[in-house]
């Protein structure tokens, strides 16, 4: 049981779950979300990018141990823990007196194709629950909501719509949503909310996998599929779920599985099915499911997708949720992503898609040695390695979750070429000192890149509701202007 900063009142996880199938039933009910009635017609802005590709290391990827490096302290037992910053060694990059951490050396090298963030800051929310920064993170809101919010992905396959009708507009690549102890929490965010459920995601868990699911049935010919079609339309508008939803939602389900049946039809589903890529290139990418996500994504992106998310993936404990064995497990981690998140630029840049592609590399919140949320929370200390010195290498690495900053890289899309945006202090608390950017305004700046202004509005439930936080969202100029 925590405090929710915002009403004041006590919260749990059963009640965040609560809240997230209340607003997904009223989703269901309420009709049609339309423009704001009464208000001028929003100007979108002129796209600089036709494609976004989110690379999502969930988990609560240290930026001091990453793209921020600080003083290094090389393991001993004995070494008190409060004078522990970083616990690898900062290494050159492609950018003159840039330095970034030990391990992402191929990163390094295209650091000049792109923008670092360093002085990016997400909400303190108390205590601190994955799942709900995650969720803050994704649809630009702070759980719980009335309302069943969209995933920025969402937003962006109803605003700017399929760029090739076949292939499926929002893709969320290497994400299970089942068989884990958030599953639950993370099917609250990752879906279209009261946009409907055509523009929710198409889960590609398993990259190797994709082809199976865009394959038709083994057996079932073209017309058996087509009568299981108007039988599933049969059984959407006249079954259960016609109880529940309204016209617009019942029809949103129906144009989902409409879209589905063409790509199952199309050329294009080829783009799913990694063993067309020559061995050479699959092996510069083959790293585990995280690398051959990234092959898959720039694959998804030749073919014409608009939003594409490809992750570590958030299980409790794992990847860059690191709560004791910080600094072996980032070096692991480091091996997963190097390779493939420098080669997906490299790919993307040889082929001219670069420039109308944004790559956007993130997480939820970053991490600390003694410090949980930022100085002076009253957030639970949830590190499974609390010892005041150094005693055996478990301790070592940066366990607590900090939300005082946190990194982003940016590339492509219209930004500038080898910028670095904002700074945070040398020694703790880590805070960012120079040029802070928030949820809101990160998001107005990666929506106004693909053509979405942040006051993009549709009417819910009798009130507008925006694309950024109730339309506060501002974006970062700075960051439009070429190096």
């Amino acid at each position: 049981m925590t405090r929710d900063p915002l009403a004041g009142q006590p919260w749990s996880r059963r009640d965040f779950l609560r809240g997230m199938s209340a607003a997904a039933m009223a989703a269901l009910a309420g009709g049609e979300p339309r423009p704001v009635q009464g208000a001028e017609p929003i100007r979108q802005p002129e796209p600089t990018a036709d494609t976004f590709i989110l690379i999502w290391l969930a988990g609560g990827m240290a930026a001091p141990e990453t793209f921020d490096p600080k003083r290094y302290t090389p393991f001993e037992i004995g070494v008190p823990s409060e004078t522990i910053l970083c616990t690898f060694p900062a290494i050159d990059t492609a950018l003159d007196g840039v330095k970034i951490s030990q391990g992402l050396e191929h990163i390094a090298q295209v650091l000049d194709r792109g923008v670092l963030i360093r002085s990016h800051v997400v909400a303190d929310l108390g205590n601190i629950l994955h799942s709900r920064h995650q969720y803050h993170w994704h649809t630009g809101y702070i759980p719980p909501q009335t309302v069943a919010v969209p995933h920025i992905g969402s937003w962006i396959a109803k605003v700017r719509g399929p760029k090739n009708p076949a292939i499926p507009a929002f893709l969320n690549i290497g994400q299970r949503l089942e068989g884990h102890g958030e599953s639950e929490e993370l099917k609250a965010f990752t879906t279209a909310g009261f946009l409907g459920s055509e523009y929710g995601p198409f889960n590609l868990p398993y990259p190797l996998d994709a082809v199976a699911a865009v394959r038709p049935p083994r057996g079932v010919t073209r017309d058996r599929f087509a009568r299981r079609e108007r039988a599933y339309r049969r059984l959407v508008q006249q079954g259960p779920l016609a109880g529940l939803a309204s016209d617009y939602h019942q029809e949103s389900v129906v144009r989902s599985m409409e879209n589905a049946y063409r790509l199952l039809n199309s050329p294009e589903r080829e783009a799913f099915d990694l063993s067309k890529e020559p061995k050479e290139i699959f092996d510069r990418y083959n790293t585990g499911r995280f690398g051959q996500g990234c092959l898959l994504a720039r694959r998804l992106t030749e073919a014409g997708a608009r939003y594409i998310e490809v992750t570590t993936e958030y299980v409790p404990f794992l990847s860059w949720d690191t709560h004791e064995n910080g600094h072996a497990t980032y070096t692991e981690m480091k091996k997963q992503i190097d390779r493939p998140i420098a080669q997906l630029i490299l790919d993307l840049e040889a082929r001219g898609l670069l420039e109308r592609t944004l790559v956007v590399v993130a997480s939820e919140f970053s991490r600390d040695m003694m410090i949980e949320g930022v100085p002076g929370s009253t957030a639970v200390d949830q590190s499974r390695a609390k010892t005041d010195v150094m005693k055996q290498p478990i301790h070592y690495g940066l366990h607590r979750h900090f939300t005082g900053s946190g990194s982003v890289l940016v590339f492509g899309g219209g930004f500038p070429r080898g910028l670095v945006y904002g700074e945070t202090a040398p020694e703790r608390p880590l805070v960012v000192t120079k040029d802070p950017i928030t949820i809101p305004d990160l998001h107005a700046t990666l929506l106004t890149a693909m053509g979405i202004s942040p006051r993009t509005a549709f009417e819910v439930e009798k009130r507008p509701f925006y694309v950024t936080q109730d339309g506060t969202g501002q974006p970062v100029q700075r960051l439009f202007a070429r190096a």
